[in-house]
């Protein structure tokens, strides 16, 4: 019976924590670096680093002005897509802490959960 009792607890706790993730635009991420964030924006722009090979997108802006999302090279090998090509003119949510790249705010992708196609 005390087992039964937890569970509404454990429910309230699962709620808050999916609902305090922010959800922001590319335009809003310079306001949020250090802070772990879902941004959704469309991908404007693409770029990969032939010496690295690390995949850059662009949200926001062509330029990245607003957002790049990065993708090493070592971490490549893990994605079954290629950002470069599926991504590229489509609203994506990237999930992860919003952190500096070359001067402008960036989100480094190390895994695929998080990535995604925004189906709104």
């Amino acid at each position: 019976m005390r087992s039964f009792a937890l569970i509404p607890a454990l429910l309230v706790m699962l709620t808050f924590s999916c609902s305090a993730q922010k959800k922001i635009v590319a335009k809003d991420a310079s306001q949020h670096i250090g802070q772990t964030v879902m941004v959704c924006d469309k991908v404007y722009n693409t770029e990969v680093q032939a010496a690295s090979n690390t995949t850059l997108l662009y949200l926001g802006s062509e330029t990245g002005a607003y957002l790049t999302v990065v993708v090493k090279g070592p971490e490549n090998p893990k994605f079954k897509w290629h950002p470069e090509t599926d991504f590229k003119g489509r609203t994506v949510c990237i999930t992860g802490k919003v952190a500096d790249y070359k001067g402008k705010p960036a989100v480094y992708v190390t895994d695929n959960s998080q990535i995604k196609l925004d189906v709104h």
